[in-house]
Order: C-alpha cells, then sequence, then structure tokens
C-alpha cells in the first residue's frame, strides 16, 4: 500500500511541475487520436446517415458487418496497416511506417466503425420520431438524414467523443505501427504499458492519472454544453 501511494506522490509531482516527458507524450496522444478522430468523422458521418435510409440488397448484411466491426481487436488492425505500410506492402513507398502519420491511419481504421454505427443508429430513432414532416415538405432520403444529424447535433458531439475515447484508450493498433519509438511515436498507453514492465510505476502512473483527467475533462465540457443547449431551448420556449 506504502508503494502505491509513494507512486501516486510521485506522480501528482510529475503532474503538477509539467515534466517534459510527460508532457510530450500527452500531447502526442491527444494529437494522434484527435486527428483520427476528425478524419473518421468526414466520411463516416455521412454513411452512417446513408445508412439509416439506404434500402439495397445486402443491406442488412451489411450492418451485420459494421456492429462486428464495433468489437474490431486494435491488434488486428494494427496487424493490416502494418502490411499495408511495410517494406513489401502495396504503400511501403510511402515511407510512413513507425510514424504518428501511419498511427493516425490505424486509429482512423479502428474508430470509424464506432462513428457509422452509432450514427446509423442515431439517424434511424431521430427519423421515425421526426421524419415524418421532412418527407411531407419533399425531402429526400439522404437530406433528411443529414439534417437529423444537424438537428441533433449534440448527440453526434456525443458520439465523436465516444470515438475519441476508444482511440485514446487503445494500445494495440499503435504499438505495432508506430513502434513505441521515444520521442517520436509514444503515446501515453504504450508508456503506461512500457513503464509499467520497466518497473517506473511513478510515470506510469502519472499517465494513467493524465489519461482519466482527459477524459473526464472533454466529458465535462460536453455535459456544461448540453446543459447550456438546453437552458437556451427553455428560454425560448
Amino acid at each position: 500500500m506504502s508503494a502505491f501511494l509513494e507512486s501516486v506522490r510521485t506522480a501528482t509531482d510529475l503532474i503538477l511541475h509539467a515534466d517534459p516527458v510527460l508532457s510530450r507524450t500527452v500531447a502526442l496522444s491527444l494529437g494522434v487520436s484527435g486527428t483520427a478522430t476528425l478524419l473518421s468523422a468526414l466520411f463516416a458521418l455521412v454513411a452512417g446517415a446513408w445508412l439509416a435510409v439506404a434500402h439495397f440488397p445486402g443491406h442488412r448484411a451489411l450492418i451485420l458487418v459494421l456492429n462486428t466491426l464495433l468489437a474490431l481487436p486494435s491488434v488486428v488492425v494494427g496487424l493490416v496497416v502494418y502490411l499495408l505500410l511495410s517494406r513489401s506492402g502495396p504503400l511501403g513507398s510511402w515511407g510512413i511506417l513507425f510514424t504518428p502519420t501511419a498511427m493516425v491511419i490505424a486509429q482512423t481504421v479502428l474508430v470509424a466503425p464506432v462513428i457509422a454505427a452509432l450514427t446509423r443508429q442515431l439517424v434511424g430513432d431521430a427519423l421515425r420520431d421526426g421524419g415524418d414532416q421532412l418527407r411531407s415538405m419533399g425531402g429526400r432520403p439522404l437530406t433528411c438524414a443529414l439534417l437529423m444529424l444537424v438537428h441533433d447535433r449534440w448527440a453526434v458531439l456525443t458520439v465523436l467523443i465516444a470515438a475519441f475515447g476508444r482511440a485514446i484508450a487503445e494500445v494495440g493498433a499503435v504499438m505495432i505501427v508506430g513502434g513505441n519509438i521515444d520521442g517520436v511515436t509514444r503515446v501515453m498507453t504504450t508508456s503506461i504499458a512500457l513503464e509499467t514492465s520497466k518497473g517506473d510505476l511513478p510515470l506510469a502512473m502519472a499517465l494513467g492519472i493524465v489519461l482519466l483527467l482527459v477524459v473526464g475533462v472533454v466529458n465535462l465540457f460536453l455535459g456544461l454544453a448540453q446543459r447550456g443547449h438546453g437552458s437556451a431551448l427553455a428560454g425560448v420556449r
């Protein structure tokens, strides 16, 4: 118990004094996961909205595949991206293996199904509740779906938060394609695993605390934004 408390105390000191190694690792984690979430959102939001209103042969099978990808192991994503980006792979000429760019690609592949599946469910539920009015005004199915995304933008933000949490907390894919290189591709999760194996528990604990704080702060701002939005609506009424 005393060793645990000592680790927590040292970790708190590292955080309060903005340890350079800790700061660099946290900044890289936020940059990689934030970029991957934004890139995924660019096409996954539209794809999810389209799947909510599309009707074509194999639609149910595609939905089944998408839902299956929600539980896609990160190490499998890392392996596939590694094979694509390795020197013998089809994208080996890019020369981006073991770089933050490769990590962004892996996390984009990992979180895109999360955003698409949750968006499809969100839009489907919204259209069942209020889609008749839009359709009566002559709105096309995809147009109605995209309008629902704008109308339920706070729910969409929640989807993006969930995707960001999935990205920043994963370790397998970034370990494989990034190589966990000190000062280059070492993020919070891979650092926690490495420092724990080395016995540097204070640094591992500090990274774990920061990881929890990041997720907590993001959710706090989301909750405040939703509360403010609700208050604004109440004032309009």
